[in-house]
């Protein structure tokens, strides 16, 4: 079993527990049931997308594999994206390399997280990971798959915690704002006017 994670005086030993949501987007017809679970020293965080963006649908399922300290080691994203067929694989060594179907991506050398911009799921690495205290604040380097149009480039991101469970997050230098309430765990439970959690879904064992 792994050593218990803390994040703002809460700890978690959640070895072969996992814990689901489902998200409800809010702007656009749209819906997500997700999944994180631990085993050993590795986290999986699991979903599956459906949502109707400008007039097309986008039908993408997604796997994100993270270390013990919640940095990303490899991802997958299969389905359609208004009617073409999606396929990525992304890796990330130890020392801040990743590729992109076996080809390496330099524009995002250094970053620690994935963030998949089709869903609220890929927040949770950072938010565990930065470990903020309340009225704290960090900037932090994702690798971003933007959406719609499924580009992967750097994105700089600041969050700051402004209560137990409410974040306040930036990107683009500000030009994007949200504010992101959580779980006690660090999923997020709404994503400003962009995604709200229906239910807490179903949870086993210690993820709190």
């Amino acid at each position: 079993m792994s050593q218990p994670l803390s994040r703002g005086g809460r700890s978690v030993s959640a070895a072969g527990d996992d814990r689901m949501i489902y998200w409800r987007r809010l702007d656009v017809p749209g819906a997500e049931l997700a999944r994180v679970s631990q085993a050993g020293h590795e986290y999986r965080i699991e979903g599956a997308v459906l949502v109707v963006y400008g007039g097309q649908p986008y039908d993408l399922r997604y796997s994100v594999a993270c270390d013990a300290r919640w940095r990303t080691r490899r991802a997958t994203i299969r389905g359609s994206a208004a009617g073409e067929t999606v396929g990525l694989d992304i890796v990330a060594d130890t020392v801040g390399g990743w590729q992109l179907n076996g080809v390496d991506w330099s524009p995002v050398a250094g970053c620690l997280d994935v963030d998949l911009g089709f869903t609220p799921s890929t927040n949770l690495p950072a938010v565990r990971r930065l470990a903020l205290s309340v009225g704290e604040e960090r900037s932090t380097r994702a690798a971003w798959l933007r959406f719609p149009e499924l580009r992967f480039e750097p994105l700089t991101q600041l969050y700051r915690r402004e209560a137990e469970y409410l974040y306040r997050y930036e990107s683009d230098g500000g030009r994007f704002v949200a504010s992101l309430e959580v779980d006690a765990f660090g999923l997020v439970t709404r994503y400003g006017e962009y995604w709200i959690a229906e239910t807490e879904g179903a949870e086993a064992g210690g993820l709190r």
